[in-house]
């Protein structure tokens, strides 16, 4: 009886993370729909774009709350945790070799997030310091030319995804090398 309750405790929980999945999708596809949307109207009007401005200048639902960027950020981590919730199982499957490369590559994609998250962050807070000093402050609209001059990016929306990034390469190098455990 209680082998029968514990295979329809780990079914609801795997029901959870498969609804919980496609919720995040669906919120991120919205979120990056709206962004391509609206800076595509902005561009065709300015011939100028700033990556992720717009999810950085956007709240919502209303006024004083939370920006999409913030939402994405979240919400990224989020449907990757709910896949390796689902089907991370399936990654003990993966020959020894390939789990190798892909240990080195997910290492290699949280190395360079977190130098870029360092980077942004730092660039981010220098500039904030420099509006300060002006007198004038608005975080959410500093950007920097880097790495093309004629399309800077938002230092929020760099800030915020570069963070996403690596939460995301570390968890999977995490799994993997967990994974890699239970071979011989």
């Amino acid at each position: 009886m209680s082998n029968l309750h514990f295979q329809k405790g780990k079914i609801r929980a795997r029901i959870v993370f498969v609804i919980g999945f496609y919720c995040c999708a669906a919120i991120m596809l919205s979120i990056t729909s709206y962004g391509i949307f609206i800076s595509a109207g902005e561009y065709t009007k300015t011939r100028k774009i700033v990556i992720g401005e717009v999810l950085a200048n956007t709240e919502f639902p209303f006024r004083g709350f939370a920006k999409l960027v913030t939402y994405l950020m979240i919400v990224s981590v989020l449907c990757w945790y709910c896949v390796t919730k689902v089907a991370g199982e399936k990654v003990t499957a993966i020959p020894k070799l390939v789990k190798s490369f892909l240990l080195l590559i997910v290492l290699a994609v949280a190395v360079i997030a977190l130098y870029e998250f360092v980077y942004n962050f730092i660039i981010w807070s220098s500039l904030i310091t420099e509006s300060v000093v002006r007198g004038v402050l608005n975080l959410d609209r500093l950007n920097v030319p880097y790495p093309n001059r004629e399309v800077p990016w938002n230092l929020v929306f760099a800030t915020k995804m570069t963070l996403a990034a690596f939460l995301i390469a570390s968890h999977a190098f995490y799994v993997i090398s967990k994974s890699d455990k239970g071979q011989k």
